[in-house]
């Protein structure tokens, strides 16, 4: 991720069990090319110690208020000057009282007063500590600060209670901090997509469907998430994690996946079809499982109705990007695609391309033209389609 490709990261680390997750964050920031400063607690130091992360970091640790390796000893001061965050992780209850109430009695209290970088952090702690009312009184103190909350997650605890709590994983933590640093193109906007493929029941056990991982489109939603959009996806029957911060709703068919967009329709500021829906439905599907027989089977199928289309044939249309997988004559297909449903954008493909894989090879097709987006990670090819898409409504603005 080259976002943070010769960025500085200053990260807090406090005294609780998730410390070790911290040390898989680092790792992870180092191999996308951050600087990583680490200022370690006393009570951190109890659960990692320093030398690990300096392995990690190939820098030193920071632990006192007044240490010498900082000019005229003011590192609770200049250790974020030109720093592109600073992150707490784990951040416990007694640190986040401390932020509450601007308490400053070592570096890493010291540096969120004084720190010249936006300020997350991610708690961690035992479900009842988090519940307890003093705990979300400071929460809700240090959110009205502006200061970012990670977390927590739900799930199973050190201390083998199960409940709200538990510190977000070192990759999540790591694609909120890459979320933070993003510039918000899409700030304020809402966004609607679909995603993956549709199932259309022949039977209770067989039906008719494709090939789609629905991969492509939810790389978009956490894309279009990174971009500060409020993302609703309504998501065909694929078995992929939600991405966080996105609001997903889940179908099978062609129909349902038309109900659930026309649903969610209002208000939305841009559609994105990125689903493979299925063309034709069976015209009636056996209420018990067909037999196999020596005999042919025919199948009567009807056209499943063109929710792209009839998106953006509306007055109220929003701004509607559609997808082209094709086999050949890409530029053809997609083009005329983008024209015949007078859409602002066509991302085009080659199936072979893309279709299933973890990578992807598109050509944007707007009205100045077609610009491509070499083979790159999903989540790369993401991230430029936003981009762009974010620019046409930008110029779109320019023209009103």
């Amino acid at each position: 991720m080259n976002e943070f490709q010769g960025k500085r990261i200053v990260l807090g680390v406090t005294g609780g069990v998730a410390a070790y997750k911290a040390a898989e964050l680092v790792r992870l920031l180092v191999k996308a090319g951050a600087a990583v400063d680490v200022v370690l607690t006393a009570a951190g130091a109890r659960f990692v110690g320093a030398a690990t992360f300096q392995a990690l970091t190939g820098r030193r640790v920071w632990h006192a208020m007044w240490d010498e390796r900082m000019e005229i000893g003011m590192a609770h001061i200049d250790l974020t000057r030109g720093a592109s965050a600073l992150l707490v992780a784990p951040a416990t209850a007694d640190f986040l009282a401390k932020l509450a109430h601007g308490l400053a009695d070592d570096l890493l209290s010291t540096l969120c007063l004084a720190r010249d970088c936006p300020l997350l952090v991610a708690p961690a702690m035992n479900r009842q500590m988090w519940e307890n009312p003093a705990t979300q009184r400071n929460v809700a103190q240090v959110r009205a600060d502006g200061v970012s909350i990670l977390g927590p997650a739900h799930g199973e605890q050190a201390c083998g209670e199960v409940g709200d709590g538990r510190m977000l994983e070192a990759t999540e933590l790591f694609d909120d901090l890459y979320a933070s640093l993003r510039v918000k193109s899409l700030g304020g906007k809402r966004v609607l997509l679909t995603a993956g493929p549709t199932f259309e029941a022949l039977d209770p056990v067989r039906g008719l469907s494709n090939s789609s991982s629905g991969k492509m489109g939810f790389a978009l939603a956490r894309a279009c998430v990174e971009a500060g959009a409020q993302v609703t996806m309504v998501a065909g029957p694929v078995a992929l994690a939600t991405p966080r911060g996105v609001n997903r709703l889940n179908v099978q068919s062609a129909l349902q996946m038309r109900e659930a967009v026309m649903q969610e329709l209002p208000g939305q500021d841009v559609f994105i079809a990125v689903a493979a829906v299925a063309d034709y439905r069976p015209r009636k599907a056996a209420a018990q499982k067909i037999k196999k027989s020596a005999s042919s089977l025919t199948l009567e199928l009807d056209a499943n109705p063109d929710i792209l289309a009839e998106v953006a044939a509306r007055p109220d249309a929003p701004f509607c990007v559609g997808f082209a997988a094709e086999s050949c004559d890409l530029a053809v297909y997609a083009e005329g695609k983008r024209v015949a449903k007078k859409l602002a954008l066509v991302v085009g493909n080659l199936v072979q391309d893309g279709l299933g894989g973890e990578t992807n090879a598109v050509t944007l097709f707007d009205a100045a033209g077609a610009h491509v987006l070499p083979l790159a990670e999903k989540s790369e090819v993401a991230r430029g389609i936003v981009a762009h898409i974010a620019s046409l409504m930008e110029e779109r603005r320019g023209q009103r």
